[in-house]
């Protein structure tokens, strides 16, 4: 038996290795020590909104409630 790392490029991937594991021909084994990196939310939409000013958002808010009244 040889053990080797894999690191799963598209997310298909992992459907066809867990397939070869139902077949028997593979068994796998998740790594329990690492975790899935934290996701950095500020710099994954930072820039996606611009500042506005309070009373301009109210102005956009109003305007949504009432379009759907």
């Amino acid at each position: 038996m040889q053990t080797i790392t894999v690191e799963i490029l598209h997310k298909n991937a992992l459907q066809l290795l867990e397939d070869l594991e139902m077949l028997r021909v593979i068994k796998l084994r998740r790594d329990k020590t690492q975790a899935a990196a934290p996701i950095d939310w500020a710099n994954l939409y930072k820039g996606a909104m611009t500042k506005q000013p309070l009373q301009e958002i109210d102005t956009q808010l109003d305007e949504l409630r009432n379009e759907w009244a």
